[in-house]
């Protein structure tokens, strides 16, 4: 006789909170209320005739026959997934959907792009840029190059690289009337900053090198992309905070220089991120042995 499966709907709810350890995060995640997580929880408990979890004030604890159950509907949730995605996926697994940050696609990413596609011309890359991060179960994309300290829930992250902070100009700049000999001369010079998430990159480093942050006040220019920053302080039109996977290709052509030995060290760096039931697709187990290899040769 085949035994009958419980309530999917109380599968999903008994894996998404044994994994949050929270009805309250599970009931987030799955678009339903607490109280619909609790009643499928429930259920569940009662169809298998099993207590799953031990409520207590403000924690929640698995019981030993949840514990060892959790792994196996883990496990077919992720099948379930991959063969989904198999399905719906099978006529573009030649096409590989990357997104990233503008700036670093522009400065870091694209510049080794091709040599990629000349390794494995079967793969058809594919970069969308975005400051927002990605939802892997409503974007078309396969993974993601973001910033961060690679504790994201749900997602496989491989460590690319880390950035220092220091300041970058054109060499036209150094030579000009108003040398930069040490970070004093900074106050005759025009600051560039890029008004994100970096924004706070110039009074950190000037914390760092001893000197007052109300010089990273001082009149300057300001754009809303690191590369355009970049790309002013190229020109000669100022000074620059840079990040070296930004700057590193444009110090080794020449293009920029470094007038100060203080960088700061970052506290985070750049990940490729996936999520873990698509991660060891064929083409992007290529790809990521590709970018983390020559983020590893850069560093």
């Amino acid at each position: 006789m085949t035994s009958r499966l419980p309530s999917l709907n109380g599968l999903r709810a008994f894996e998404a909170a044994a994994r949050h350890m929270s009805f309250t995060v599970a009931a987030s995640e799955l678009n339903v209320t607490q109280t619909a997580i609790s009643h499928q929880i429930r259920r569940l408990e009662e169809e298998l005739g099993v207590r799953l979890f031990v409520r207590q004030n403000r924690s929640l604890s698995l019981t030993p026959e949840a514990a060892e159950y959790l792994p196996g509907v883990r496990a077919a949730f992720n099948d379930l997934r991959m063969a989904t995605d198999r399905l719906l996926r099978k006529d573009d697994d030649h096409v590989l959907t990357v997104s990233t940050l503008a700036s670093f696609a522009a400065k870091w990413l694209l510049p080794r792009l091709a040599a990629f596609q000349e390794a494995h011309p079967g793969i058809d890359v594919r970069i969308t840029s975005s400051t927002s991060l990605v939802d892997f179960q409503r974007d078309k994309v396969d993974a993601a190059i973001r910033y961060g300290r690679g504790q994201w829930s749900g997602l496989r992250a491989d460590w690319l690289t880390a950035d220092e902070l220091f300041p970058v100009c054109s060499p036209s700049l150094m030579q000009g009337s108003k040398p930069l000999n040490c970070p004093e001369d900074l106050r005759d010079h025009v600051l560039l900053h890029t008004s994100n998430t970096n924004s706070d990159d110039w009074r950190l480093w000037l914390t760092a090198a001893g000197l007052p942050t109300d010089i990273s006040k001082q009149p300057g220019a300001t754009f809303d992309l690191v590369f355009v920053t970049i790309q002013a302080a190229i020109d000669g039109m100022g000074v620059a905070m840079g990040r070296t996977s930004y700057v590193q290709d444009d110090i080794t052509k020449g293009r920029l220089v470094v007038p100060f030995k203080i960088a700061l060290p970052a506290d985070a760096g750049f990940y490729l991120v996936s999520p873990q039931g698509r991660a060891d697709s064929p083409k992007l187990a290529v790809f990521r042995n590709w970018v983390t290899a020559s983020a590893h040769a850069s560093s």
